[in-house]
């Protein structure tokens, strides 16, 4: 798969300028016709598809970008949807002075900042990518197209996976915006721009979606690495289920039970022995994740993604040859009230913990000093052997999109919000292979009475951090905006409450403009 991601279908792309317009032309004179005589291009169209989370064009690293408008860097999927997760807690700072990043810790953003727009455009840039495949691959074209009976056996796992990856970025749709434009491949091409559904009637999608496509995904820890199998999916459901009183004001607990025990009983994954290598250049060999973001020095190259999150951590005194890179960007640290979620009184050392403090202060009084806050060196280009990548600019790390310890964490916080068909005891004893592991087998464990609901959210920050979940988590629990207080939130050093209407990201202003079937968030 890291091979197979770098073909792009140019032919059949969309290049958006208001990124839910329908009527767009393609960027290449190649038509379906043409391009499906090969019938190794379906394979390759995939690919794309999946490659739309890591890449930002057809060139790489930089050059012929999916999205104009955009710094090309800077309209990297992973990496925004990284940035809006993390830098808006307590979790990360960045030090830079691009417009609008800044914002971010202090929940100020408006339906102008470039960041929130480069996040929203990806999103609808993947569900058009996939509902092009979908149109692509209906019966009735592979009859047209005399399609052999080998490779229709394939594309039928390839249309599941492509669903899957569609209703991933709507679920980061819903997440991060609310209601927001809703079509698919059975919406006619050259239409009016879609209409705006709640946010509740995509939840309400997705959850029928993926129940209907579950049988035609492969089998978990059966697909190519890099690419969906129904460990995936279960993953994808279980945060639905463990986020619907959010999303749609109902409670599923029991069902995220339920997708969690699938994952955890199948037996096609396993916690790695050692935390650290989940983040490393070789992590691709780890059957504790689940579904990865592919990215390869010489073949996946792109300044967003796993470069951005080995080179943005690195400064000060840190030498970059050490993390296989040759550079440091002299951005990314955490605040101090991360650092304490890993206080312990026994004097015990929690091995996650991955902080750098050579000639790093813990608190942070001006965020634009790189040396003012620890770094955090969680993902690196060097193999567990002790190897660099193939390239000392892009490197070889995978980013863990979903991975088993999440399924652990996700089954004891719903056992505690009282879902169903599980129970406290199982729910102590994932966490305490958690809490082994980070603590190397001694001192960590707790007992059935220390895990509550406070405790599980700290040890999701402490075992899940930098990876994307954190804004999403502290929504959940209501401490985001209004019950929350850290260091720089809202712009100030000891941190301030903000507005509960920045649950929820603003359309881009230029959206509104674009679609007058679109509705503003409240509050923006």
């Amino acid at each position: 798969m890291k091979k197979l991601i770098k073909f792009a279908m140019v032919g059949l792309l969309l290049v958006m300028a208001a990124c839910t317009d329908l009527d767009l032309e393609p960027r290449s004179s190649t038509t379906a016709a043409v391009l499906f005589n090969d019938e190794a291009a379906y394979r390759a169209f995939l690919a794309r598809i999946y490659s739309g989370i890591a890449v930002t064009g057809q060139q790489g690293p930089a050059g012929n970008a999916d999205i104009s408008s955009l710094d090309e860097g800077f309209s990297n999927y992973l990496r925004q949807f990284w940035q809006l997760q993390e830098l808006p807690t307590e979790e990360a700072v960045i030090g830079w002075g691009d417009e609008g990043i800044q914002d971010l810790h202090g929940h100020v953003w408006t339906t102008a900042n470039q960041f929130v727009r480069a996040t929203y455009y990806r999103i609808f840039f993947q569900v058009s990518q996939a509902n092009e495949f979908l149109r692509e691959t209906t019966d009735a074209k592979l009859d047209a197209r005399n399609v052999s009976a080998s490779t229709r056996e394939d594309i039928k796992a390839f249309r599941a996976e492509a669903r899957f990856l569609r209703a991933l970025s709507y679920w980061h749709g819903i997440d991060m915006f609310g209601d927001i434009p809703f079509y698919t491949e059975d919406s006619p091409v050259g239409s009016d721009p879609p209409a705006q559904a709640d946010r509740a009637t995509v939840f309400n999608f997705l959850d029928s979606e993926l129940k209907t496509i579950e049988a035609d995904m492969v089998a978990p820890g059966q697909n190519e690495y890099g690419r969906a199998d129904r460990g995936a999916l279960w993953m994808l459901q279980a945060k639905l289920y463990l986020n619907a009183e959010v999303y749609a004001g109902a409670n599923r607990y029991t069902d995220c039970i339920s997708a969690c025990k699938k994952i955890i009983d199948s037996g096609a994954y396993s916690l790695e022995d050692n935390y650290q290598h989940l983040f490393l250049a070789d992590n691709d060999r780890s059957n504790e994740i689940i579904f990865p973001i592919v990215f390869d020095g010489l073949s996946t190259q792109t300044w967003g993604g796993t470069t951005y999150l080995v080179h943005a951590p690195l400064g000060g005194s840190m030498d970059p040859a050490l993390y296989g890179v040759n550079s440091a960007w002299f951005g990314l640290r955490t605040t101090a009230s991360f650092v304490d979620l890993f206080s312990d009184l026994t004097g015990a050392t929690d091995e996650r913990a991955i902080f750098y403090t050579d000639g790093q202060t813990k608190d942070i009084n001006a965020i634009g000093n790189f040396g003012d806050g620890y770094a955090v060196p969680k993902y690196s280009n060097v193999t567990s052997e002790g190897q660099a990548g193939a390239d000392l600019n892009h490197p070889d790390t995978d980013f863990p999109m979903f991975r088993l310890a999440d399924a652990y964490l996700m089954y004891a916080e719903a056992v505690l919000r009282n879902g169903q068909g599980g129970d406290a005891n199982t729910a102590t004893g994932y966490i305490n292979e958690l809490r082994q592991r980070a603590y190397n087998g001694a001192s960590g464990n707790i007992n059935a009475n220390e895990l509550t609901l406070d405790f599980i959210l700290d040890e999701r920050s402490r075992e899940l951090y930098w990876e994307g979940h954190r804004r999403t988590d502290l929504i959940r629990y209501d401490r985001f905006t209004d019950n929350g207080i850290w260091p720089w939130k809202g712009g100030v050093k000891e941190g301030k409450l903000t507005g509960a209407f920045r649950d929820l990201y603003p359309i881009p202003a230029s959206e509104i403009l674009a679609n007058p079937k679109l509705e503003q968030n409240f509050g923006y």
